[in-house]
């Protein structure tokens, strides 16, 4: 995936209003269309966004833009940041939908069964459910125990491959979906 600026409609504005590069090399860094770009120099479109400059925010070198302004064939290349990305990983309990909440113990018995060394903590955070209802799953006291089927929470949609991945690399044999 091409990586585009923070801000790319405020960075074609900064490019448009100081550069004499063409539409389509602006178009291509920021990840618009050529005809968006045209626009916005026209003033029809992103009227009253403040510019950003690329060069100031550590995307773009003074260089580059030279370089390009001289060959409209060449494309702007965004600078490497050692800046690490993010992880998008959401703190606290996720909400299961209604109509999900009935699959929860046939997901924790798939897991009981393929992965017995693995703590209740890491079920609870995998599946979001209570150690309470892992109990009496493994001890088979659970209120709806007779129909409950072991189904991979991956397929029920309450962990994504890489999580359960990576619990079967840590606790147990190779998975197998």
């Amino acid at each position: 995936m091409k990586k585009i600026p923070l801000m790319p409609k405020a960075t074609a504005i900064w490019l448009i209003e100081n550069t004499t590069l063409s539409f389509e090399q602006i178009a291509n860094f920021v990840g618009l269309h050529k005809l968006e770009i045209q626009a916005i120099a026209d003033g029809e479109v992103s009227i009253g966004i403040l510019a950003r400059n690329p060069i100031e925010n550590g995307e773009l070198s003074l260089d580059e833009i030279t370089k390009c302004e001289k060959n409209e064939k060449k494309e702007l290349q965004m600078l490497k940041t050692n800046v690490p990305k993010p992880k998008t990983k959401t703190k606290g309990a996720k909400y299961t939908p209604l109509s999900k909440r009935a699959d929860k113990p046939n997901g924790i018995s798939w897991i009981l069964k393929n992965l017995p060394d693995l703590p209740d903590s890491k079920i609870c955070k995998l599946i979001g459910t209570t150690k309470g209802t892992i109990k009496s799953i493994r001890e088979r006291s659970h209120w709806n125990s007779q129909n409950i089927r072991s189904q991979n929470p991956f397929e029920l949609g309450f962990c994504t491959k890489e999580e359960l991945e990576e619990l079967f690399k840590k606790y147990g044999q190779k998975l197998d979906t």
